[in-house]
């Protein structure tokens, strides 16, 4: 938009630089960079939520669905698959065209409880898991063969301190359900991108298991093609410095990173606390300190932190694939209410009336001046 100012003979066009440009986007900025995308909930894959899905289609080249793809909701009874908010998951990313993940196909949470257990409730062998899982992994990666471009085969199988986390799965197999769930997905498609997803995944213990089990899988001639980092993150841990050494550690492995469920909480840590409930009332209210709104201090420092790890990310741009938020707008973020109800958050691009945040512009900007 221009404005047109008369004078005598003359005419001089001002541009309007309160304007925005219409074309500025994320997707945009960062499309030789690295993917931007975001995790879609049922609302958005069923269009019902119109203003999310209009941000989602304009902002970002990448989606993942936040639950319909876990085997709770793809399988919830052996045999008996249901479909329907997964195929309109994919339709949804082909139509706008994007890199379509799919999230999880092993995971110890929200697994159907049948999947363990025998018609008298013990464990089942190891036998039958492995067909158990053999047959949900090649029935979904088939059905999606060619269309999900990206899987995350396993999902949070390794703690802070390097040690397997005992689940089911591993109760069961051992430290044999990962390798055996990357070979049934690489057979059912071949062409698809294989990952391990975690959580803290900057953790030293975390960082050596995580990178030996890439070693052990490629030594075995079993793809694995990245390394989910899901980058929950708070206002001070980790540290840049500790987010690059792992970043470098699992790039020298020979994988690819992603970046898979970013949102930064600027809400105080909520990790412990009393017994007595006075102290527990007094403790809730502490950790929920900005109940109408960021102060303009914790919301400048809020700022440059996504614009520090988004420094790093451009940085390290040869080894990183995607770059994925968990979820659109703060109204929709899972951090509300978690771990302790009440809780308001702002960890994402996007605030409760669906407006792009200052950082926006300042994440374009800095991917504009990235070489």
């Amino acid at each position: 938009m221009k404005h047109i100012i008369l004078f005598g003979l003359m005419t001089f066009m001002i541009p309007n630089f309160n304007a925005q440009k219409s074309d500025l986007s994320l997707k945009k900025a960062f499309q030789d960079k690295f993917y931007i995308g975001t995790a879609m909930n049922l609302e958005q894959i069923n269009r019902t939520d119109k203003k999310s899905v209009e941000i989602i289609k304009k902002e970002f080249s990448s989606i993942v669905a936040e639950n319909c793809m876990k085997s709770m909701y793809l399988q919830p009874k052996e045999g008996q698959f249901f479909f329907k908010d997964a195929d309109t998951f994919v339709e949804f990313g082909e139509k706008n065209k994007m890199f379509i993940i799919g999230h999880t196909l092993i995971w110890h949470s929200q697994a159907p409880d049948w999947f363990f257990v025998d018609k008298e409730g013990k464990n089942v062998s190891p036998e039958v898991l492995k067909q158990r899982m053999k047959n949900h992994i090649t029935t979904i990666v088939s059905r999606y063969k060619g269309r999900v471009k990206g899987w995350d085969v396993v999902n949070e199988a390794i703690l802070e301190d390097g040690s397997y986390r005992k689940s089911k799965f591993y109760e069961i197999l051992g430290e044999e359900f990962i390798p055996l769930a990357f070979k049934y997905a690489q057979e059912a498609d071949p062409n698809a991108e294989l990952y391990y997803n975690d959580y803290n995944e900057w953790h030293l213990g975390k960082v050596k298991t995580v990178t030996q089990l890439v070693k052990d899988l490629k030594s075995k001639g079993i793809r694995i093609d990245g390394v989910g980092m899901q980058a929950h993150v708070g206002m001070d841990t980790p540290s840049i410095d500790e987010y690059e050494k792992a970043i470098l550690e699992y790039a020298e492995s020979g994988v690819k990173l992603n970046i898979t469920e970013l949102d930064i909480s600027a809400l105080p840590s909520p990790w412990g606390t009393s017994a007595n409930i006075a102290d527990k009332v007094a403790y809730d209210e502490k950790m929920n300190p900005y109940k109408n709104g960021l102060p303009k201090e914790v919301q400048t420092q809020w700022e440059k932190r996504y614009e520090d790890f988004f420094n790093l990310f451009l940085k390290h741009k040869e080894s990183i694939r995607r770059v994925t938020l968990w979820g659109v707008s703060d109204n929709q973020s899972w951090k509300n209410d978690f771990p302790i109800k009440g809780r308001t958050d702002y960890p994402l691009l996007f605030d409760r009336q669906f407006k792009a945040k200052p950082v926006v512009g300042k994440l374009i900007k800095l991917a504009e001046e990235s070489n």
